[in-house]
């Protein structure tokens, strides 16, 4: 893609200045008061940061109005920010602002001691122990669902992958937290949740959100979308209890460690939000970069059917055939870090001063991480445009922490990351036993774009072939 070309082939070690330099950070000139940048970013993100890490290095700063941001972009960078500092971040403001429209007041969005807290509590329900338990749930999803993406009887035929992944993982999150078939409003609820991505990051680069009611198509269908979510979540939150199996249930019994205290109604109904919007999202879109992946390199995807077939030879998968389906993960870890789900827009605000690569930054700088970027750096990956799922086989050398982030890094690394993994590898072993995936003829390579997540420009069709 070309984003990825401008990306610096630099050598290794080659980062920001050491401590006590009198150097400054460099970064474009400043002109217009920094808003052809701005402008470049919106209509680019990915490209402009790819152009930003080849002019200027691991360490660039960016001017926009009264703002001053920092690009880290060198794995020793994010650690010595988003870890060893951590106590002196919060999240950026306005993307918590713009997501609380969406989400409400979850752990997404959340600072202090509220999202300690959150935190604290929701981690005992996405525990691997606790995530284990819904494989049967969402084999039984998959297993639904990829049977009937041909017509019985139909040997091969051309689906919309994009669709079919975003369906399967919406049914998948609506049984774990509801017990709940996602039924026939799935076509609508994946609508709503694209035309609210695609609101969130249009709105970020704006100063403000402009208000709801205004009589403008944009927010029009924002609106529509808003209500759809909110009558979804919220009627399914009505109902009587599915059982003591459901994430709902779950949420509802959890109890703080220190005071006790259960989370309340308001937070209930975000935390589901937040977990239904995200919780399918970025599984659907790491799951349909995969298969096109593997559509368009038969080798790689020879081996990975050949290796799901030698270990499961006929039956449903299970979390403990995890480790014995190496070459599968690699395949989907190398996927995620061509395309990361969420591929850019982590900021965090310094709270106070901060060191990063020995320069000493002011309180409210802007700190900004792009995953594409650090995913796509030859120093790490070498022919990082190459899919090479033989980089994360067990006998490979690992990237230094902090190059490959899918799931982020630090205090704030995603709560759901044992729940998608689990899930994305067992509907990949499931759609591997059913079919052979191949590109659709003559059809264009697909580009991505950037929304919150990392989408295709254009819906994404893939032959599908029985086995």
């Amino acid at each position: 893609c070309s984003p990825a070309a401008a990306v610096r082939r630099q050598k290794p070690g080659n980062i920001a200045p050491t401590m006590n330099t009198l150097q400054p950070i460099p970064g474009p000139a400043r002109r217009w008061w920094g808003l052809p940048h701005l402008a470049a970013m919106k209509r680019d993100y990915l490209g402009f940061c790819s152009r930003l890490h080849h002019d200027h290095g691991d360490l660039a700063q960016l001017a926009i109005l009264h703002e001053r941001s920092v690009e880290l972009m060198h794995p020793d960078l994010l650690r010595e920010v988003m870890v060893e500092q951590a106590d002196a971040l919060k999240r950026w403001g306005r993307g918590p602002e713009v997501f609380a429209q969406l989400m409400g007041q979850s752990v997404l969005v959340t600072e202090g001691a509220v999202w300690q807290r959150q935190r604290r509590t929701l981690m005992q329900a996405f525990t691997p122990r606790r995530v284990a338990g819904y494989a049967a749930l969402m084999v039984d999803t998959a297993r639904s669902a990829l049977d009937a993406a041909l017509p019985p009887g139909q040997p091969e035929g051309t689906v919309a992958i994009d669709t079919l992944m975003s369906h399967l993982t919406m049914d998948v999150i609506l049984r774990t937290l509801f017990g709940a078939r996602a039924g026939d409003n799935t076509a609508q609820a994946a609508d709503a949740v694209q035309v609210l991505s695609a609101a969130a990051f249009n709105e970020m680069f704006m100063p403000f959100t402009l208000p709801d009611w205004l009589p403008l198509p944009r927010k029009a269908a924002k609106r529509q979308a808003l209500r759809h979510m909110n009558t979804l979540i919220g009627g399914h939150l009505t109902q009587p209890p599915a059982g003591e199996g459901t994430l709902l249930a779950m949420l509802r019994a959890l109890r703080d460690e220190d005071s006790g205290q259960p989370l309340s109604k308001q937070e209930v109904f975000d935390q589901c939000m937040v977990s239904f919007q995200a919780g399918h999202e970025t599984s659907a879109t790491a799951l349909l970069w995969w298969a096109w992946l593997l559509a368009t390199h038969p080798q790689a995807a020879a081996r990975a059917a050949d290796e799901v077939h030698g270990v499961l030879a006929g039956r449903d998968p299970e979390p403990d055939d995890l480790p014995r389906l190496p070459w599968l993960g690699a395949t989907l870890k190398e996927a995620m870090r061509l395309y990361p789900p969420v591929a850019a827009l982590m900021t965090r605000r310094a709270t106070a001063p901060v060191t990063v690569g020995g320069h000493r930054l002011p309180a409210r700088t802007l700190l900004r991480i792009t995953p594409w970027v650090l995913h796509r750096d030859a120093r790490w990956f070498p022919e990082p445009e190459r899919f090479e799922p033989g980089r994360f086989m067990p006998e490979a050398t690992p990237p230094p922490r902090g190059a490959y982030i899918p799931f982020g890094l630090g205090p704030r690394v995603c709560l759901g990351q044992h729940f998608a993994v689990l899930e994305m590898t067992l509907v990949a072993a499931m759609l591997l036993q059913r079919y052979r995936l191949l590109p659709p003829l003559g059809g264009p390579a697909p580009q991505p774009a950037m929304h919150v997540t990392l989408r295709p420009a254009q819906p994404l069709h893939l032959l599908l072939q029985r086995r």
